[in-house]
């Protein structure tokens, strides 16, 4: 087995370790929140961490009111041009705690008073000595060079975050209930996988749609396909496709749709539709009958998982089916070419 299945089916441990182990410290940090009447949220991160940026924004938007802006590191580091981060909470997200430039705007948003967070896998990173507070993925080792566990358990931090702060039980309990889910994802999702992967075999273009909370899981899947199988999928909301990028479908075009249940369901379905008159190839991950009819190989999510959390069940598919394609190409999904574990960007 390789390290980067290995990873990914520990995930159900990481979530339930976490989940217990950050609670209090999710806490502590909700309440300075309050008390220093937080007014937004700037978040600093790269890579799989900066899709779970992009979860973030729905997700406090929604549950908690404030408005969740991404971060341009280059303004702190090559263009030494800082903006003012009065009444915000500074997040800086990153497995290793490692690089630079997330290092710098957190450090930056500390100089200036502001709230600080570092969400990472390591305590003992530069990235946690700069922030005010911390919080850990508990995750482990992660030694694949392609992010799965450290994705999922960023997802279930600020989630854990969220919930802290709406003070909701019932919130709590949903997100107590996770490390199932994903595990029931896994155990269904194995055999779509390695129809997926002889599906698109040949594939050398397509789409990942999705919006909503799972705009973010579209841009993650599409991460895992282009770093270990080479396939450059591009990510797409549904929204977005209409305007212009609709002109790329025609038979047999590549589409991997993720369409849970909830606000955006019957958005995305449309697009569903339209492309499915248009011939093209679609692969759906959804916990709905009508979504799942739709696709040629359907990765069938659990039920009853309310909509916020989704992104955490909904991007396990998509790590399945990256993980066999790269073995039907006969790639090691474990060491990708060019890439390094650690990436230190300024």
């Amino acid at each position: 087995m390789t390290l980067l299945e290995q990873e990914i089916r520990e995930q159900p441990a990481v979530l339930a370790r976490l989940i217990d182990s950050q609670a209090e410290a999710a806490r502590k940090l909700a309440r300075a929140i309050r008390e220093r009447g937080i007014q937004y949220i700037l978040i600093a991160a790269r890579g799989s961490s900066d899709n779970a940026a992009r979860y973030a924004q729905y997700l406090f938007g929604a549950h908690n009111r404030l408005p969740v802006a991404l971060a341009t590191p280059s303004l702190f580091t090559l263009y030494q041009q800082p903006p003012r981060l009065q009444n915000a909470l500074v997040i800086g997200i990153s497995q290793s705690g490692q690089g630079p430039d997330i290092v710098k705007v957190v450090e930056e948003g500390r100089r200036q008073g502001a709230l600080t967070l570092a969400i990472t896998n390591y305590p003992d990173s530069p990235l946690a000595a700069t922030a005010e507070h911390c919080l850990f993925l508990e995750a482990g080792e992660e030694r694949s060079l392609a992010a799965t566990k450290t994705y999922t358990a960023q997802l279930a931090v600020l989630a854990l975050l969220s919930t802290a702060l709406s003070d909701d039980g019932a919130r709590t309990e949903a997100l107590q209930r996770m490390p199932e889910a994903v595990q029931t994802t896994l155990d269904r999702a194995a055999e779509p996988a390695l129809r997926a992967a002889e599906r698109w075999l040949h594939a050398e273009q397509g789409v990942v749609i999705g919006r909503g909370y799972n705009y973010a899981t579209a841009f993650e899947i599409a991460l895992k396909l282009a770093e270990i199988v080479y396939l450059p999928l591009q990510p797409y909301s549904s929204a977005d496709f209409r305007h212009g990028p609709f002109a790329l479908v025609e038979a047999n075009f590549p589409a991997l749709f993720v369409v849970p249940g909830g606000s955006t369901f019957g958005d995305v379905f449309n697009l569903l539709e339209a492309m499915h008159r248009c011939g093209a190839d679609l692969l759906v991950i959804s916990d709905e009958v009508a979504a799942l009819e739709r696709g040629a190989v359907r990765f069938l999510l659990p039920p009853d998982v309310p909509e916020w959390l989704t992104p955490l069940t909904a991007v396990v598919p998509g790590q399945l089916m990256a993980l066999r394609l790269a073995e039907a190409r006969g790639l090691d999904p474990d060491s990708p070419r060019s890439l390094q574990k650690v990436t230190k960007t300024i």
